[in-house]
């Protein structure tokens, strides 16, 4: 049931990925759907008992490296690649390969971390609690857990039609206009003299419900500030990088000159939040020099240690190999990724056990900045190190929050741990071929309004083109922007670090960022479905509780599922 399910929900998070730039995590869908699958519906076929928890909770651990574990390059470095270099494609066993050592990778790692992070620290690992508390909820047979189910469902299949509608080509045209140019009788916007409509800025209403399912989940005050920074955009950095000529069209406004302020934006915020959340990584580090000595019972149930020691160094081999003879890194700086992986994935741990939140964008760009000094003007070593470690530390953070749901339920961490390393088989089939299927060459992510426009890539393709080109080959506007962009990304994580209890009132760094280097129809449609569910909130709290995730998880399920089928069919066309 976990590889089954796991394997679909590969395809969802792949699909969701290169849309809004985040990688969800699946644990909670996979036990709502398990559950209903099996125990309202297969049990009475198959099986002679239903599903326990603990078989459910055992279940999720498989589910959520499939579906989660695998995908996080997929959606980061290698689409970077393919934008620096469209006519580059890596072959489909060596991409295998590739996204299997990392997940093994992550897995392995997490190992030494449990004892001190969830047994002795007992960190909070707060997705890894929800997970823990919807499976007891669903077990309780509560109207409440119905409820979510049903709406899971329903939200499901109305997503599964949206695709079909909007996206599938017959004839070469959609059946629907995916997009409407609802703003277009406001004044335009002048530029280098000509006076453009608003849709030209890429300011039109977006026909997609999975990104108002993504603002619903992602929050009202990172959504409102994409809103502002991608106004921010059309009104005033595209015109002024029209008449300056680092910008060639409004529509291209984003990807031309909004990469330069949005990016750095996210770099420097991201690095510095790292820096600044230097008592995560003196915890971090004084965990792993040993803690209080284990009970021998519960290190009869425990993953031994050198199921560690073998993991890394049969995962490490096969990175630092698969570096050497595709992507060209010396052997030597491959092992020296692999090291810095696990360091820089022990601190990313840490902070998902104290805050639910992985900082794998700021783990890779350290990454970056590393091989970027090391082996400069080589792109693919500068993604392809920062890979290894987005991708490790990932899936070593999902192991932890499934096995702080097993240690709530009182589950066996030894069989935890090989079902959640039996999902990586299953997990890196469904995300190399779905990205195939999706992905056949660069030219998805190409042009001024592409299919595909994986945000997270979008920020390591930058950091990679300025150390392949040098800063001082940009545009002369760009080589500002990316200095305006650096100062106001570390100014507002500051502000954020100095006023935490205000934080509704800091401008969102991230929000900003983002804003920048999307098109503007993205922030809008996210804003709306934020705006949505807080409105829901306000007028019944109870209510919105119950059904906003399950609604928005089902329309993000629903509409990736159908949209991976129906990109390939138009490929194929």
């Amino acid at each position: 049931m976990g590889s089954a399910l796991g394997f679909i929900l590969a395809f969802t998070n792949l699909y969701a990925g290169l849309k809004t730039g985040w990688h969800l995590g699946v644990a909670i869908t996979a036990c709502v759907l398990s559950y209903t699958i099996w125990n309202k519906g297969l049990a009475p076929a198959l099986g002679k008992t239903r599903f326990s928890i603990l078989e459910n909770n055992c279940m999720q651990s498989t589910a959520s490296s499939a579906g989660y574990s695998t995908g996080g390059i997929m959606v980061s470095a290698i689409p970077a690649m393919m934008m620096l270099f469209p006519e580059y494609s890596i072959p489909w066993p060596v991409l295998m390969l590739w996204v299997f050592c990392l997940a093994v990778l992550g897995v392995v790692m997490a190992i030494p971390m449990k004892r001190n992070m969830i047994n002795q620290e007992k960190l909070r690992f707060p997705s890894g609690t929800a997970a823990a508390v919807t499976l007891q909820s669903l077990y309780s047979e509560s109207k409440e857990s119905l409820a979510k189910s049903r709406a899971l469902f329903v939200a499901g299949a109305v997503g599964l039609l949206v695709p079909f509608l909007f996206g599938l080509k017959v004839r070469g045209a959609a059946l629907l206009p995916s997009s409407s140019k609802v703003f277009d009788w406001l004044p335009g916007i002048s530029a280098a003299g000509v006076v453009h409509p608003l849709s030209a800025w890429t300011v039109k209403l977006d026909h997609s419900i999975l990104l108002i399912a993504a603002g619903a989940l992602v929050g009202l005050r990172i959504t409102a500030w994409m809103m502002i920074g991608g106004l921010a955009l059309a009104l005033f950095v595209g015109p002024m990088g029209m008449e300056l000529g680092a910008v060639t069209a409004p529509k291209a406004a984003w990807k031309e000159i909004g990469v330069w302020v949005g990016a750095p934006i996210l770099v420097a915020s991201g690095l510095l939040a790292f820096l600044l959340n230097w008592g995560t990584i003196v915890r971090a580090f004084k965990g792993l020099l040993g803690g209080a000595k284990e009970d021998e019972r519960i290190s009869r149930v425990e993953v031994p240690f050198s199921w560690f020691a073998f993991g890394v160094a049969a995962a490490g081999l096969g990175i630092i190999l698969v570096a050497s003879h595709h992507f060209n890194i010396p052997p030597l700086y491959g092992a020296l990724a692999v090291l810095m992986t696990f360091f820089l994935a022990l601190v990313a741990c840490r902070a998902t056990g104290e805050s639910d939140i992985t900082p794998t964008g700021a783990m890779g760009k350290i990454m970056q900045l590393t091989f970027g000094v090391l082996i400069p003007q080589d792109a693919k070593a500068n993604l392809m190190t920062a890979g290894i470690t987005s991708g490790a530390a990932g899936a070593s953070a999902d192991l932890l929050n499934d096995l702080k749901s097993g240690y709530l339920l009182g589950a066996n961490p030894r069989r935890q741990f090989i079902a959640q390393f039996m999902g990586i088989f299953s997990g890196t089939v469904a995300t190399v071929l779905g990205f195939k299927w999706l992905i056949p060459d660069g030219s998805k992510f190409m042009g001024d309004d592409p299919e595909f426009v994986a945000p997270a890539a979008v920020q390591w393709k930058a950091v990679a083109e300025v150390f392949m080109k040098g800063l001082e080959n940009l545009h002369g506007m760009a080589q500002q922007a990316i200095l305006v962009g650096l100062v106001i990304g570390a100014v507002l994580m500051i502000l954020e670090k100095m006023f935490p209890k205000k934080n509704a009132w800091v401008p969102s760094a991230t929000g900003i960022g983002l804003g920048f280097i999307l098109p503007f129809y993205y922030p809008l449609a996210m804003f709306l479905g934020a705006f949505a569910a807080w409105l829901a909130f306000k007028k019944n709290k109870e209510k919105a509780e119950i059904y906003t995730v399950p609604l928005a998880c089902g329309a993000i399920a629903g509409e990736s599922i159908s949209g991976v089928v129906v990109s390939g069919v138009n490929n194929l066309n």
